[in-house]
């Protein structure tokens, strides 16, 4: 007979191997400062899986909690920012990538924190966006194919090229959209305060 683990117990699977895949990104970058390339990739696909694996497994086994709804996005921005890192300081992205990537994830959480400190109820109001999900798979495809490159002498300068510049526009496009969500709420939560 299976045990029914309570919906708020934060040591669910799907918590844990998010809390698995935050783990890893130090890991991560001590092999690539190490130059252990391949299994720089191999700790990045492992990453990727997990990614992708908490978030079914959270839906099928009903584990869905308040605190891997917060600790998915922050593994997806340490990971892919320390990757960014990484890849720029060897010349592998260009730097202006990533300076823009990096700077929209800090504008992000800084604008988060900013809202939470104005009274902004964020937990219920703020949700994943299209443009964001479109965002993080092209940023963890870009580094994939980089790696893969790289781990195996390949060279596909005009497919990198492309998935640069997807990157960098859904970078973008997803920032702008995050950024005008944020003025919204804090004109919402000035009209609310007038009106008390």
């Amino acid at each position: 007979m299976s045990r029914i683990i309570p919906r708020n117990t934060i040591w669910t699977i799907p918590n844990l191997l998010t809390i698995a895949r935050i783990l890893l990104t130090p890991v991560f970058v001590m092999a690539y400062i190490n130059q252990r390339f391949d299994l720089a990739w191999a700790l990045f696909a492992v990453a990727g899986l997990t990614d992708a694996l908490d978030g079914f497994l959270a839906r099928v086994l009903k584990q869905r909690t308040r605190l891997g709804a917060m600790l998915d996005p922050l593994a997806d921005k340490c990971l892919l920012v320390a990757s960014f890192i990484c890849l720029g300081v060897q010349g592998w992205l260009p730097k202006w990538l990533v300076v823009l990537v990096v700077s929209r994830d800090a504008i992000i959480v800084g604008g988060l924190a900013l809202l939470h400190f104005w009274g902004v109820d964020i937990k219920s109001r703020i949700h994943p966006i299209w443009s964001s999900k479109f965002t993080t798979t092209s940023q963890i495809g870009l580094v994939f194919f980089v790696m893969i490159q790289k781990t195996f002498d390949l060279s596909y300068p005009a497919v990198q090229s492309w998935l640069i510049a997807l990157t960098a526009a859904l970078t973008v496009v997803s920032g702008v959209h995050y950024v005008l969500k944020g003025f919204g709420f804090f004109a919402e939560e000035e009209a609310e305060k007038g009106r008390r």
